[in-house]
């Protein structure tokens, strides 16, 4: 029987089927699995979950998106303004450059308006709920040791911000006044015509 190259995870399945139970286990069965999944590329992972493939490039235009995600392009410019989370860039002339991340947005608007029947406005909630909330860091107390070390810190940079504001103004003022400049070596008087003194 000849194996086509492209099916290597329907062959190992029907290969583990059909032997006896004797000659695998289970456990190799799941690790033999398992270790196939992890294998497999994203385009087959996605044609397995029966998603459409998104080819591995930097930035897709609205056009591909439309073809990939079988919308039309008029759909995702409306879903642009509907949705937050869908921000294509755009280049020079205008032309919206979608990433990786918005045609994956893109796929999951449409799952959940078309296959799973919401309304834009519940599509919008329900994927402002999935998305992980982003709160700043709040303040933690810090130890006594490094508060005084938050001080001393305070201190230096506001010195250096004094020193700073005090070379600003010499730079900017119209006729910098530079301090003199005294001369290493004094000079020595000699005779009129003699290059060493005695």
């Amino acid at each position: 029987m000849v194996r086509p190259p492209f099916e290597p995870l329907f062959w190992l399945l029907r290969s583990a089927y059909t032997r006896t139970r004797s000659e695998v286990s289970p456990q190799a069965l799941s690790l033999t699995l398992n270790s196939m999944s992890m294998q497999l590329s994203r385009k087959r992972a996605a044609a397995i979950a029966g998603l459409p493939a998104i080819p591995d490039r930097l930035y897709f235009k609205i056009g591909d998106v439309a073809r990939i995600c079988g919308l039309e392009t008029y759909v995702l410019r409306f879903w642009e303004s509907q949705f937050p989370q869908l921000k294509p860039s755009k280049s020079g002339t205008g032309q919206r450059l979608y990433r990786r991340r918005d045609v994956e947005m893109v796929l999951e608007i449409k799952r959940l308006v078309h296959e799973e029947g919401y309304t834009i406005p519940g599509a919008r909630q329900a994927l402002e709920q999935a998305a992980p909330r982003r709160n700043p860091q709040t303040a933690l107390p810090l130890p006594a040791d490094r508060a005084g070390r938050s001080d001393k810190l305070a201190a230096m940079i506001g010195h250096a911000r004094v020193e700073l504001r005090e070379i600003a103004g010499l730079l900017s003022s119209p006729d910098p006044q530079l301090p003199r400049r005294r001369p290493r070596l004094s000079a020595i008087p000699g005779p009129a015509g003699s290059l060493f003194p005695s």
